[in-house]
C-alpha cells in the first residue's frame, strides 16, 4: 500500500528555462481539456485543492509541477507530477494552440527526468481521434505510457470493463495497460500509484 505523506505545488513554467531541476523522477499527465486531469491529480494526492479544478475547458495553459512524497513498505520517494495543458476543446486561436503544442512537445522530448506519461481518456466518451493521435505520438517518442479511463463512476458497473477494453482496442495498447479511474468514487487510486511507483523505481 502506497501512502502519500505530502503533496505541494512546486512551480509553473512555459519555457524550458522555467522547468524545475531534473532532480526527481517525473510523471506527466496529458488528456483532453475536460477529461478530469486536475480532479485525478487531486484524488491521487488526497488533496482536494492541490490543482485548481475549472469548469472552463482549456484553463491550464502552462506546465504545472507538483511534488508528492510517497511511502511504501518503509521506503520513501519524491515523485514529481507535471500537469500539461489539455488538448481538444479549448477555444483558442491557432497561434496560441501552436505555442501550446510546441511547449508540450518540447517538454515530452527533452525532459530527462520524465519516467512515464499518464494518458487520460474519458471513459464515458471513449477514446477520441485526438486521444489516438496523442498516444501514437507518445509511443513514437519512446515514452512509457499508462492509460487511465476517468469518470468511470458515470458508467454502470457492467459497462466498465467492456468500455476499458474498447479504449485499449482503439488505442492499440494491451488491455492491462488501461486502468479505470474515478475521482468521485476514488476508484483506481491504489492501482495507478502502484503503476507509477514501478515506473519511477
Amino acid at each position: 500500500m502506497i501512502r502519500v505523506l505530502d503533496a505541494r505545488f512546486l512551480t509553473t513554467a512555459v519555457e524550458e528555462k522555467g522547468w524545475p531541476p531534473a532532480d526527481a523522477p517525473e510523471i506527466a499527465f496529458v488528456g483532453r481539456s475536460n477529461v478530469g486531469k486536475s480532479s485525478m491529480i487531486n484524488a491521487l494526492t488526497g488533496r482536494r485543492k492541490l490543482v485548481r479544478v475549472s469548469n472552463t475547458p482549456g484553463r491550464t495553459r502552462t506546465l504545472n509541477f507538483f511534488d508528492s512524497v510517497l511511502e511504501k513498505e518503509g521506503q520513501r520517494r519524491t515523485v514529481r507530477l507535471a500537469d500539461l495543458p489539455g488538448y481538444g476543446y479549448a477555444r483558442v486561436s491557432q497561434a496560441e494552440r501552436a505555442s501550446w503544442e510546441k511547449m508540450i512537445t518540447t517538454y515530452l522530448q527533452r525532459r530527462t527526468s520524465l519516467r512515464g506519461v499518464v494518458a487520460i481518456v474519458d471513459a464515458e466518451v471513449g477514446a477520441t481521434e485526438d486521444d489516438v493521435r496523442t498516444l501514437a505520438y507518445l509511443v513514437g517518442a519512446g515514452r512509457r505510457v499508462l492509460v487511465a479511463g476517468t469518470k468511470l463512476d458515470r458508467l454502470g458497473k457492467s459497462h466498465r470493463k467492456p468500455r476499458l477494453g474498447s479504449i485499449a482496442e482503439r488505442l492499440s495498447v494491451p488491455r492491462d495497460t488501461v486502468l479505470g479511474f474515478s475521482a468521485t468514487e476514488k476508484l483506481g487510486v491504489a492501482e495507478v500509484w502502484d503503476a507509477l511507483w514501478m515506473a519511477t523505481s
